[in-house]
């Protein structure tokens, strides 16, 4: 018996994961001298991060240690339970490293259970419509191995695209060059990320201006839209506003979209800021990144 599991980075809402019946993992992060896990909205006070981050507070996340991993893995084995972990992108994270460290080391107390790790390659809810399709797979009776088969094409066909308002926080957080984060700022200039597919951040176009970017978020996902069973995920990192002229937008030229608006979490919001816009969904393909 296994037992499906992921984590905060996925940024499937609370509530959303108690209907699929799912465990996670929280995911630290920590702002103004104070250690937090991220609890998907439960009681998380975004108001209270984003107002930090403006003023000027840089939040910092972290990788958990083994004895983190062990900590949670622990009681599954204790119970005679395999776990089948469905990650945000190992691309990111050193993270990884720990909890194979920690395998290794249960491996010799539990040598019959096993913890299957699914890299999404993608994060946020680009790695959360992947955890959200395997459990209601799970839920109709799908075994691990028809989960991961699933999965293995399923993840080719994700879709996020996002843009951030202040490009100094990708360059805080080494995903851009101080030259080109300070270059874009004076020329008001928005790249367009994705993930890419060995899961990592890669631009896949370059905007001129905050109004444009949202118009061509929409047209994303007007024009590459083809999973219409599954949500598309309109998120924003404390910009509603403009999240909800994107929703709009969308449903303007693809009404049949089944539109879910989200808030972005502290751990994501500390690499991408506040201001940050972005659309998940279901597509033919990942987004190509301009260096491929």
């Amino acid at each position: 018996m296994s037992v499906l599991l992921c984590d905060s980075n996925c940024e499937l809402w609370f509530t959303r994961l108690r209907e699929l019946n799912l465990d996670y993992i929280s995911m630290p992060y920590l702002y103004n001298g104070e250690e937090y896990s991220y609890d998907l909205g439960e009681k998380t006070d975004f108001e209270k991060f984003y107002n930090a981050v403006r003023s000027g507070v840089v939040p910092k996340t972290m990788a958990l240690n083994p004895e983190n991993y062990k900590e949670i893995l622990t009681p599954y084995f204790k119970a005679g339970k395999d776990v089948l972990y469905i990650s945000f992108s190992h691309a990111m994270s050193g993270t990884f490293q720990q909890l194979d460290s920690a395998l290794e080391e249960l491996k010799a107390e539990f040598p019959d259970r096993k913890c299957t790790v699914f890299d999404t390659k993608s994060v946020c809810l680009g790695a959360g419509i992947q955890v959200e399709a395997a459990a209601e797979l799970k839920n109709k009776g799908a075994s691990d191995e028809e989960i991961l088969a699933f999965l293995k094409d399923f993840t080719n066909k994700v879709a996020m695209y996002f843009v951030v308002d202040d490009l100094m926080h990708l360059k805080r957080g080494g995903r851009l060059s101080a030259g080109a984060a300070v270059a874009g700022t004076l020329l008001s200039l928005k790249p367009m990320l994705t993930c890419d597919s060995k899961g990592g951040l890669a631009v896949t176009e370059k905007i001129m201006g905050r109004k444009k970017a949202i118009r061509r978020l929409a047209e994303k996902v007007a024009t590459e839209l083809t999973g219409t069973e599954y949500s598309v995920y309109v998120v924003d990192a404390d910009c509603k506003e403009d999240g909800d002229e994107l929703a709009s937008a969308i449903t303007a030229r693809r009404p049949e979209a089944k539109i879910v608006r989200q808030t972005v979490g502290p751990v994501i919001g500390s690499h991408c800021g506040p201001g940050t816009l972005g659309v998940i969904f279901i597509a033919d393909k990942r987004p190509i990144a301009l260096e491929d």
